[in-house]
């Protein structure tokens, strides 16, 4: 079976218009460039989707690798 992922650990920072100037301030103060990759409500909500149909997708694949290691590998004598 493929090994599983070991991804790198994100910060998320919701920014709104209430509260921007002190959220860059705050990155700055950490010298941190404040850049801002952004999506909306309904994008984010649509992000979810789609790892939502990647994750299912992965699970059928690894369904798939079962049931051919299951046909392929020799049995073990019982």
């Amino acid at each position: 079976m493929p090994t599983a992922l070991q991804l790198e650990e994100l910060k998320w920072i919701v920014i709104t218009s209430e509260n921007a100037e002190e959220v860059f301030r705050k990155l700055e103060e950490k010298e941190i460039d404040p850049v801002l990759f952004s999506l909306t409500d309904k994008d984010f909500e649509m992000q979810a989707k789609n790892f939502t149909q990647i994750k299912e997708k992965l699970q059928e694949r690894n369904n798939f690798l079962e049931e051919y290691k299951k046909y392929y590998e020799p049995k073990e004598e019982e």
